[in-house]
């Protein structure tokens, strides 16, 4: 059996990263969906909301679990006995940063294999960090997340939208 984990944060997971883990799926007995708990960037959803909508979004895809880790990607890949670490390429600004990653897990980790995926072109612009931004100024991003994702991303800045206005109005403290 061929285990492959695709690693990240997740924040939250796009039709990009489906598309990543959905092919995927079709090349290894089984895909972990590895949602980094404490990455070095301020997240919007909690480990265990990012989990939850990955969950939901990858219900249709049975080769595919979802779980979430700390510490070092290859430490995960070898607990959970994985010898293929699954990255996305964008463009070429993302080779240079997984080729430095893939030198150094292939130090800790001589036996596991990276395999990069090309985005497909859709989402090729497409980054967690975009989205957030596009969401909270109440932009559609119905066609670039799971009906799940765009709900929860609609609710959390709902959310923190009212909380500023009462923070503004005296409200809070």
């Amino acid at each position: 059996m061929t285990i492959a984990v695709y690693p990240g944060s997740f924040d939250p997971i796009t039709n990009g990263h489906l598309d990543v883990a959905a092919r995927a799926s079709k090349l290894f007995d089984k895909v972990i969906v590895a949602v980094f708990n404490r990455p070095n960037k301020t997240l919007l959803f909690s480990v265990e909301e990012r989990v939850e909508l990955a969950k939901e979004a990858t219900a249709c895809l049975p080769n595919v679990i979802i779980e979430s880790f700390t510490g070092l990607t290859v430490d995960f890949a070898r607990k959970m006995q994985a010898h293929v670490l699954i990255r996305g390429l964008r463009m070429t600004s993302d080779f240079e940063n997984e080729f430095s990653m893939a030198m150094m897990n292939k130090k800790l980790y001589p036996e596991l294999e990276m395999v990069t995926f090309m985005t497909s072109l859709k989402y090729q612009f497409l980054s967690s960090t975009l989205l957030k931004e596009v969401a909270c100024l109440s932009g559609n991003i119905d066609d670039l997340v799971p009906k799940n994702v765009a709900e929860a991303l609609r609710i959390k800045f709902k959310d923190r939208l009212q909380a500023k206005h009462q923070q503004e109005e005296g409200y809070c403290m």
